[in-house]
């Protein structure tokens, strides 16, 4: 433990998709001690807060390290976000683009929030990172996933609580691709096998498995991204098996 009061351990926001499982296999593969915590912001796939528990254990169930690791889950109801956010994620609205350039799926402030409040779970649990999945590199255009935004927030938090938060965003310049390929790295077939069929990306929050690349609707950005992503991380695999 550190002078102040904080240990080397991590907050992993965890959603229950594609990002976020393998942040989680990131941070157990790094720090001794790793909690999550979820968000239920009245969010349309709110499906994906039902498949954390699995991915937890199932997770745990991987590594002996990583059952040690494993340590308490934390979900907030901040239902308040959804009920000011008329957006695509929040309402039973068609998902389009805005005059801004933006999708409609856009939540103003969540990500922000959502650190804050993690920031503010890790004060009190004693953790120094918190990570998420946030990515500027194959996204939907939201600013609250630039780099920019999350190292402007690491200052103010610690300005704000006094403590010297690190907000680690170890996807922030990987494709989906890459993502793909960093799961199999960190936990081999059987890690990806468990991101691909139990996660849930889809902004709809369909569970039926209609491709390879695990369930979704296949027709909104989360799945677009989802499956591009899955299709060139196999095509990479191939190449390599042919080498061979």
């Amino acid at each position: 433990m550190s002078s102040d009061g904080q240990g080397d351990g991590a907050l992993v926001l965890l959603s229950g998709g594609q990002d976020s499982a393998t942040c989680l296999a990131w941070a157990l593969d790094r720090f001794d001690r790793v909690e999550t915590i979820g968000f239920d912001y009245g969010q349309r796939h709110v499906v994906e807060l039902d498949m954390r528990a699995h991915l937890r254990e199932a997770m745990a169930a991987m590594k002996p390290a990583w059952a040690a690791r494993l340590g308490e889950d934390h979900v907030l109801d901040l239902g308040l976000l959804g009920q000011i956010s008329e957006t695509a994620l929040t309402r039973d609205t068609e998902i389009a683009m805005r005059d801004d350039g933006l999708p409609n799926t856009f939540v103003p402030g969540r990500n922000i929030v959502f650190l804050t409040f993690a920031a503010t779970v890790a004060y009190r649990r004693g953790l120094r990172h918190i990570v998420g999945g946030m990515c500027e590199t194959d996204y939907s255009g939201y600013p609250d996933c630039r780099d920019d935004t999350i190292k402007a927030l690491q200052v103010a938090l610690g300005l704000g609580m006094e403590r010297r938060f690190v907000l680690d965003t170890p996807l922030m310049w990987r494709d989906k691709a890459a993502t793909w390929h960093l799961a199999e790295a960190l936990g081999g077939s059987p890690l990806v096998e468990l991101i691909r069929s139990r996660t849930i990306s889809c902004y709809l929050g369909m569970q039926r498995e209609t491709e390879d690349w695990g369930p979704g609707c296949g027709d909104c950005p989360a799945c677009h991204l989802r499956r591009k992503g899955y299709l060139a991380y196999r095509s990479d695999q191939q190449s390599l098996e042919a080498e061979n």
